[in-house]
């Protein structure tokens, strides 16, 4: 049983699906969606353009209070691995859908792989750090993807036995579906103006205080000299209408398909994010990334050279066209983000499943 719940996870959980299946076809392989992002642009066309199957099973916790989010998910994941049985439980990343089935996995003695583990910003105001701690602790098998996330969990007194080097599943997605993102262009269908910033902003932190007003005036200003493109995330939307903010030389978009988000970062000349995978991704992409964050999980995207932690501080906002120049754009060559971090973690799967039991139909 796979589980996802923000479109993060589609691409962090789509290629162990897919080798999965190539390599186990017989068996059954459950795909659920929590339905944490729901509407359209934020769910449903990346499971097109991810080559996804349908989900088999979609719970529409849709949204809620934190607790209130994981709870209802914990409630459907229970229901679902009491009708089914499976023998594992694959969850990816750190949101509320990720810690919801796993709590509720390892409640019903199902086992539990989670796909990206190990990472720590060391900040637990961040509900995130939370849902990662939590979640490693109750997997069997935990795949990470960078140096420091195996060494963390060495030093938090996990089993070396569960913790496997497979590699950045997000990175297998982004290889594959690259040159597809290349042939849409975006830049062009979009009438945007090179050079320009790519911006995404999500995170309570920065979207539910004060800290968003004095973003958007700093990102104003900074279109006088870079053009500012800027698909916004329907929190971050609500806030802007809530509090009626004026913006006049922004480029203001819905979210936009995992395609189309590919393809603005690979022609921009920076990305402003407080995205985790952004960091990851633009670092493979060689793009400058500049994250508006105190910390980061992702410290090796800071030692690649790409990605500078501005701080949570709008006024960092313009200090980026300066730092440009000086800015590494190399592609780095980090070890496991190859494109085949999903053939590894099946590999890790199948030789840790078990006595081999009867299959059921085919998915």
């Amino acid at each position: 049983m796979y589980v996802v719940g923000t479109r993060p996870n589609f691409m962090k959980v789509a290629p162990v699906l897919t080798e999965m299946r190539r390599q186990r076809p017989d068996d059954r392989h459950l795909l659920v969606h929590t339905g944490q992002h729901y509407d359209e642009e934020m769910s449903r066309v990346f499971f097109e353009e991810l080559g996804l199957p349908q989900p088999d099973h979609d719970l529409d916790v849709g949204s809620a209070a934190p607790a209130t989010q994981t709870a209802l998910v914990m409630q459907g994941i229970e229901a679902l691995l009491l009708e089914q049985r499976p023998d594992w439980l694959i969850v990816a990343g750190d949101v509320n859908s990720t810690l919801g089935a796993a709590i509720a996995a390892a409640k019903q003695g199902v086992r539990v792989a989670h796909i990206e583990a190990g990472l720590r910003s060391f900040d637990r105001s961040m509900p995130e750090e939370l849902n990662r701690i939590l979640t490693d602790q109750v997997s069997e098998v935990l795949f990470t993807h960078s140096p420091e996330a195996h060494e963390n969990l060495q030093g938090e007194g996990v089993d070396i036995t569960k913790i496997h080097a497979v590699g950045n599943t997000m990175i297998d997605t982004l290889v594959r579906l690259s040159g597809a993102a290349t042939q849409r262009h975006v830049v062009a269908r979009l009438g945007i103006d090179n050079p320009y910033l790519l911006v995404t902003l999500h995170r309570p932190a920065l979207v539910d205080g004060p800290l968003l007003v004095d973003t958007l005036a700093a990102l104003e200003e900074l279109s006088e000299s870079l053009s500012v493109v800027f698909p916004v995330h329907p929190r971050t939307k609500a806030r802007i209408d809530e509090l009626g903010l004026p913006i006049s030389n922004l480029t203001l978009s819905p979210p936009v398909s995992y395609l189309d988000f590919l393809g603005l970062q690979q022609q921009a000349a920076a990305v402003l994010t407080d995205s985790g995978g952004v960091q990851e991704e633009t670092t493979f992409l060689g793009v400058p990334c500049f994250t508006l964050r105190d910390n980061t999980e992702r410290p090796v995207t800071v030692s690649a050279g790409t990605n500078t932690l501005l701080g949570l501080d709008p006024g960092a906002v313009s200090s980026i066209p300066a730092r440009l120049s000086s800015t590494r754009s190399a592609t780095p060559s980090i070890p496991g983000w190859d494109g085949k971090a999903g053939q590894r973690a099946a590999e890790v799967l199948l030789r840790t499943e078990g006595p081999e039991k009867p299959t059921g139909r085919a998915r």
